[in-house]
């Protein structure tokens, strides 16, 4: 009797392992997709004294202005390397003016890139899964210091955010749920930021 009450704790045991295991499986397939349609911008300061930060802001402030034809929340992921790697020269020397201007002498790096982020939240309502994602990055000087990121593609920072494009136009019901509901799936952005982590180290 005592046997048999053991193999079937062990039996709801281990249907509960796989139903945990196909749980997992399945938010990690939703954030893998989460992540091809996302567009970032990484603005990454020289270092974190004040006067870096502020400089951080200002050349910021300056590429989105000045690539506001390829930053009006129209350009998705997949069209950042056609549309927007060609116009990186252009934006560099618009961040070297603005270094310049401020009486420094920084270089300025301005990619399009598969970068990694750690799991983000954004605005205190939008939490993306960590992982790859396709970014706008620029580096000031040693990009030592604290950064600024937000999501261009769906918009959701100006002047991008002034585009007609919602988060629900872009993923579908149960990834805008992932991503406006947050704090519900905390474990399970956890387990999927251990994964990709793990996977960044093996690579």
């Amino acid at each position: 009797m005592k046997k048999k009450i053991i193999r079937i704790e062990v039996s709801v045991l281990a249907a509960l392992l796989l139903l945990c295991i196909v749980n997992i499986s399945s938010f990690s397939q939703q954030c893998d997709e989460i992540r091809d349609k996302m567009l970032r911008m990484h603005v990454i300061a020289n270092s974190d004294s004040d006067a870096d930060q502020e400089l951080k802001l200002k050349v910021r402030d300056a590429v989105l202005a000045d690539g506001k034809d390829i930053f009006d929340g129209s350009v998705t992921a997949e069209q950042a390397e056609e549309k927007i790697l060609p116009e990186t020269e252009r934006l560099r020397d618009t961040a070297l003016q603005v270094i310049k201007n401020e009486g420094y002498d920084y270089d300025v790096q301005v990619t399009v890139c598969n970068e990694y982020f750690t799991t983000r939240t954004y605005d205190n309502s939008i939490t993306l899964p960590a992982g790859y994602y396709t970014s706008v990055k620029v580096v000031i000087g040693e990009g030592a210091g604290h950064n600024w990121w937000c999501v261009m593609f769906p918009p959701m920072c100006l002047p991008a955010a002034e585009a007609e494009c919602e988060i629900s136009d872009v993923l579908d019901d149960e990834q805008t749920d992932i991503v406006e509901n947050g704090s519900k799936y905390h474990f399970k952005f956890k387990i999927v930021e251990i994964y990709e982590e793990l996977i960044r180290k093996f690579k």
